[in-house]
């Protein structure tokens, strides 16, 4: 059987590939410490999964919900949004939930996208957004982010080139995989491109509350709504990356185009997993702070690592992850990760998965105990 061409130039993600031999090596008694991924290791709030437990066990909860998900959910992301990004949005109208906002990234590019259309997307950047604009038959046009730039996209450039069939463009900041943070100067000239070029531009956003003491969204820009969606997620922020919970987030007119795919696709998420998710959205600032005091812990044992490696690196970055230069004697971060996996036992990412502008860099998961750490630390010193 012959697979569809859809797929062709599509690889299988890295990280799969990649699991799967770290779990043959630690079947050879290897005992692998994976500081490569990104998902948190700390559990929600106590009281996230009080909700979960109680909302299950009621007769009434199981059965199939909305496609524009629960009420109280939607709401929870407005009262969220006002009180963290200073954004007024409507639930009825401008908040979608989403199984996730990797399932967002493709809902919007399978709504927006035809054969031949042009996507703008960060190199390095998150690997799914080049994947899921291939398979809606769209062509990715990358655009290089630099340390000398700030990993801030060089408009100037990009209005020079050709952008007649560009429909979109990917972003996200704080950014991923360098952790750069935005500036109110950077997301107002976003929006003023958006809008010069006719282009919709999608910031994905699940960083913003890691170690950064201001969250920022896209849409708190004037006039942004024009031009923008944005993605959030709880998989970071709350700890809730397996719950598969996120947003979709603009203009009422995008909100129903969206739906009209995603209706086709999928169903509506578990309402129990709905109204714990309303929960964790209502927590305080000393969530964030407790949680924030546990990643700054790790990134001092981060940056310890980093320098026995002979890396340079930004000690002002934010995020789950520390971006580090590799040193000039190694060919490129695939060649040092590999070495550190198979001499130290630790697996650390090479920077070129996230596009060719990364291949002189690694990066390093904060989700992982301090103990972790100063293990991986040794490890490597002998």
């Amino acid at each position: 059987m012959k697979i569809s061409k859809r797929l062709e130039g599509i690889g299988e993600y890295y990280f799969s590939q990649k699991l799967r031999e770290i779990e043959e090596l630690n079947k050879a008694g290897k005992n692998i410490i994976n500081l490569g991924i990104g998902s948190p290791d700390m559990p929600p709030h106590p009281d996230v999964i009080k909700t979960l437990q109680e909302e299950s066990a009621k007769p009434t909860t199981h059965a199939y919900q909305s496609y524009k998900g629960s009420v109280v959910l939607r709401k929870a992301v407005c009262e969220w949004y006002r009180k963290w990004y200073r954004v007024e949005l409507d639930p009825d109208t401008e908040v979608l939930p989403l199984i996730g906002s990797k399932e967002g990234i493709m809902h919007i590019c399978m709504t927006y996208l035809d054969k031949g259309d042009k996507v703008l997307v960060p190199n390095p950047g998150y690997p799914t957004y080049r994947s899921a604009v291939k398979l809606a038959g769209g062509k990715c046009v990358e655009y290089k982010l630099t340390e000398k730039n700030n990993y801030h996209p060089d408009f100037d450039k990009l209005s020079k080139s050709k952008l007649k069939k560009v429909k979109l463009m990917f972003v996200n900041y704080p950014q991923m995989p360098t952790g750069q943070l935005s500036t109110k100067e950077l997301f107002e000239k976003l929006v003023a491109f958006g809008k010069k070029h006719n282009i919709l531009i999608i910031h994905d956003n699940p960083y913003s509350f890691i170690l950064n003491e201001e969250p920022a969204s896209l849409l708190s820009v004037e006039g942004a709504t024009d031009c923008v969606i944005e993605l959030n997620s709880l998989s970071k922020s709350h700890n809730m990356a397996g719950w598969r919970v996120g947003m979709l987030c603009g203009a009422k007119e995008r909100i129903e185009e969206v739906l009209r795919f995603k209706s086709n696709m999928d169903s509506g998420m578990f309402l129990p997993a709905q109204l714990a998710a309303a929960t964790a959205l209502g927590l305080g600032k000393e969530w964030h702070d407790e949680v924030n005091a546990i990643y700054r812990a790790r990134r001092e044992k981060v940056f310890e690592l980093l320098q026995l490696l002979n890396c340079e690196f930004s000690k002002e970055q934010v995020g789950m992850f520390v971006w580090a230069r590799i040193p000039g004697s190694y060919k490129d971060g695939y060649v040092l990760s590999d070495e550190v996996l198979y001499k130290s036992n630790v697996f650390i990412t090479p920077g070129g998965i996230f596009g060719n502008a990364g291949n002189k860099y690694i990066r390093v998961s904060l989700c992982a105990p301090v103990e972790k750490f100063e293990e991986a630390i040794l490890r490597i010193k002998n």
